[in-house]
């Protein structure tokens, strides 16, 4: 079978198509004949710091959707030639992929293999961002960083569809500006000055939630930007800044809280957990008719294009590759 891998860590230039043996799914496995692998930025983070690479050479991709092709001893809940989306640990830019069955989902009837492999990992991480660690309510204000991305696309859907008084959004760049409008914001920050334009266009009592997957100092700005009783979430430090701290003095004032949330801690510590936030959340975007816009599809042969385009900060919406 063919498949992605890099044997040094580097730019988009070290990807290369390799041909590898088909992989036969064990204990608790399934093999998947990949249709179609979901481009992360931790993919990108993977390849250029060795981001959870234990060891060269490496295959990235943590999130795939296809057709089971065989599983492994004791797996019963699922079935060959079903449709699934599968969570991964890396491995996924590939034409088989083996997943943990724990890790692996029906895809529901109303989504095809594109929708699923576009919409899964990042629609679990914004319903838990907002339902399971900041706990929204109805009326809250809600800030989100990188609404143009995957997760912002999705989470801004998701907050007005859990009835947000305002959903105000965040991007890089001004010409990102007019898209995540179409996906739920009601206003869209532009610049490292965000925190100020929040409490600004609140009238000075700052956002309910903040949502942050960058770090550093965007973190500190979406703190500053929360309101008395705010809750702050980082998922995630794509600045690679030094890891954040808080103390009683930081958020007693205010009584604001700070939490953290990543996807794939919760894939490997709870796949319980994650199986039900993850049908919740698949059931939210039926009733809520939530989607996430597929900008770019790349070959297997392009994933060094799709990490291009990723780094570049450019892209909107979800970057897939066309496996099968």
């Amino acid at each position: 079978m063919r498949a992605v891998a890099f044997e040094k860590l580097g730019g988009p230039e070290v990807l290369q198509v390799v041909e590898a043996p088909t992989p036969e799914p064990g204990p608790g496995e399934v093999a998947i004949d990949v249709s179609w692998a979901g481009v992360n930025f931790a993919d990108a983070k993977a390849r250029s710091v060795g981001y959870r690479v234990d060891t060269l050479p490496f295959r990235p991709g943590l999130e795939v959707s296809g057709t089971v092709r065989a599983l492994g001893p004791d797996v019963t809940d699922l079935a060959v030639g079903q449709h699934v989306f599968a969570m991964l640990n890396g491995q996924g830019y590939a034409e088989t992929a083996i997943a943990r069955a724990a890790t692996t989902f029906a895809v529901p009837e109303a989504l095809d293999l594109r929708d699923a492999a576009a919409l899964g990992t990042v629609l679990a991480t914004g319903y838990a961002l907002l339902h399971e660690v900041a706990r929204v309510r109805e009326g809250e204000t809600v800030l989100v960083q990188g609404a143009a991305g995957g997760v912002g696309t999705v989470t801004g859907q998701l907050a007005r569809a859990a009835g947000a008084g305002r959903v105000l959004g965040v991007v890089s760049r001004p010409e990102k500006a007019a898209y995540p409008k179409d996906f739920g914001y009601d206003e869209v920050l532009v610049g490292e000055d965000f925190d100020e334009q929040a409490l600004r266009a609140t009238d000075g009592r700052g956002v309910d939630i903040a949502l942050d997957p960058v770090g550093g100092e965007s973190w500190r700005r979406s703190v500053a930007a929360l309101a008395r009783f705010g809750r702050a979430v980082s998922f995630g430090n794509a600045s690679d800044a030094e890891p954040w701290s808080a103390g009683f003095a930081d958020v007693a004032p205010r009584g604001i809280s700070v939490a953290g949330f990543s996807i794939l801690g919760l894939a490997a510590s709870d796949p319980t957990r994650l199986r039900i936030l993850t049908e919740q959340a698949f059931r939210e975007a039926e009733r809520a008719n939530i989607t996430v816009p597929v900008t770019g599809e790349f070959s297997l042969a392009d994933a060094g294009e799709a990490h291009r385009l990723l780094e570049s900060r450019a892209s909107t919406g979800k970057l897939l590759l066309r496996v099968r």
